[in-house]
């Protein structure tokens, strides 16, 4: 059996991106040897602290 993870994520999120972006996206995770899903919330984590309240 598979070990509980101590911040399971269930939440699934899809977004519209324009060809450009995709490839731009997809060039980040080839040099940084990420997922798609770890540059999204590292992004996440890099905008947060820019808008006020969140």
């Amino acid at each position: 059996m598979g070990t509980m993870k101590e911040k399971p994520r269930y939440n699934v999120v899809s977004v519209r991106i324009t060809d450009e972006e995709c490839e731009r996206l997809r060039q980040l995770q080839r040099k940084t040897m990420k997922s798609i899903s770890e540059i999204m919330r590292e992004a996440i984590q890099q905008v947060t602290p820019q808008v006020k309240g969140v």
